[in-house]
């Protein structure tokens, strides 16, 4: 039987589509390897959301053609490059578009017949459909696990690929949702992550109304599961409703991701986002939802974002105090509003901006952390590092983009168990306990 192995690049979302494409290739009874080495075919699940994903999925790519792989593109890269892709790299095989994925097996099946000849299926408008009956073959294997709730988007900002690469929002059945939830956790998975392009719109074109608060209470009452984390938030869809969940009910926890993009409203207007004084959305959070950890990321450098313009992000920032901030440098890509924008701030005040901002948060972020010690926080353990210490998350921090919590301990501790922590030492991002 022919061995398949797959390399995924970019988000949690597009390692929920490789773990359904590894699914449905095992429900084929193909062999599943992720030693590239060892296979004959080779899936590169691509990001094409800036360009330095763009590079890295390339990169893969070509290292894996040079050693004579037959390589299947799968993913962003051939959704928004298809042409240009097969005439770039002409010893690809075959390419899928992120909608299209559902026909990995297929493909892989008339790679190996000996009359094959090249395949191309990307859809030209991708309309999401979640293979509900397919068995994700999860390749991250630990305490915390990923739900795609929807996937598309209906929004247009004006440095987005993503609705052009994914379509419209499509969201999935609360059944549905509900009984991947309850698989994960009879398998041993505590946490549930929330994902989708914006969360908060989840429901809207099943419903005709969002329905992420109906759907909280219903993963609330899974019994294996002890917490459950939303991702990827709108600003303008976090009801009063939504808020009050969060704030009740007691495996939801007290944490959201909000990415703000931005402070100022005439480059919010640019960016074709909400723009309104952001600064009372985020008091109305925490008065709703005491002790809840507010996430956000920020552009810098739009086009035509100007020095006051930045001054004014950065006293927003300093103001309001976010528990955890992501900041990027605006990335020019093709198909979007702002790549013909004029006035494109150079490189060079780019990243001194965004040098500027992340030592900002690195200071507010080392203030938070220092009020924990002497508390007791509730944490999921993760796993031991090799120098006996236990490594965890509290509730306010989310996989792979977050703090951890490390506690030196003489009791035994089992990964997915949530334990209470009583903080010793903090770090700028990074917390210290014992057990």
């Amino acid at each position: 039987m022919t061995k398949v192995a797959l390399i995924n690049h970019g988000c949690a979302k597009n390692l929920v589509d490789a773990e359904l494409m590894l699914g449905i290739l095992a429900e084929k009874g193909y062999e599943i390897t992720l030693d590239e080495d060892d296979a004959e075919v080779v899936v590169v699940n691509t990001c094409s959301f800036i360009h330095d994903a763009e590079k890295e999925s390339v990169d893969t790519i070509l290292e894996l053609v040079n050693k004579n792989k037959k390589v299947v593109i799968t993913g962003c890269l051939p959704q928004k490059h298809k042409e240009e892709l097969k005439e770039a790299i002409p010893e690809v095989v075959a390419m899928l578009g992120t909608t299209d994925f559902t026909q990995i097996a297929e493909i892989v099946d008339n790679l190996i017949k000996t009359d094959f000849q090249y395949i191309s299926d990307v859809s030209e408008f991708p309309t999401y459909c979640y293979p509900e009956t397919v068995e994700r073959q999860q390749i991250t294997v630990g305490s915390s696990s990923y739900i795609k709730i929807a996937d598309g988007c209906n929004y247009n900002c004006g440095y987005c690929i993503i609705p052009k690469l994914r379509g419209k929002c499509h969201s999935r059945k609360i059944e549905d949702v509900v009984q991947e939830a309850n698989k994960l956790a009879n398998k041993g998975v505590t946490e549930i992550v929330l994902i989708a392009q914006d969360t908060t719109s989840y429901g809207v074109d099943l419903y005709g109304k969002p329905a992420l608060a109906q759907l909280l209470e219903e993963l609330n009452k899974i019994e294996n599961i002890s917490w459950i984390r939303i991702m990827y938030a709108y600003p303008t869809n976090v009801s009063d409703e939504l808020l009050e969940k969060i704030a009740t009910l007691d495996k939801v926890v007290k944490y959201i991701d909000l990415p703000l993009q931005h402070s100022n409203l005439d480059v919010l207007k640019s960016m074709c986002r909400p723009a309104f004084d952001y600064r009372e959305l985020i008091k109305h959070i925490r008065d709703k939802v005491p002790n809840i950890a507010i996430r956000t990321a920020f552009i810098v450098g739009y086009p035509g974002e100007t020095e006051e313009q930045f001054e004014d992000l950065y006293d927003f920032v300093k103001d309001v105090k976010f528990d955890k901030m992501g900041v990027f440098e605006y990335s020019r890509e093709k198909g979007t509003i702002s790549y013909s924008m004029k006035n494109q701030v150079p490189a060079k005040v780019k990243k001194a901006r965004y040098k500027k901002l992340m030592e900002l948060q690195q200071k507010i972020s080392n203030e938070i952390n220092q009020k924990y010690i002497g508390k007791s926080l509730s944490c999921i353990i993760e796993g031991y590092t090799d120098d006996g210490f236990v490594f965890a998350r509290s509730e306010h921090d989310a996989p792979e983009i977050d703090g951890m919590v490390y506690i030196k301990t003489d009791k035994q501790v089992v990964p997915g168990d949530i334990e209470l922590v009583k903080i010793t030492s903090a770090s700028e991002y990074d917390l210290y306990g014992e057990v």
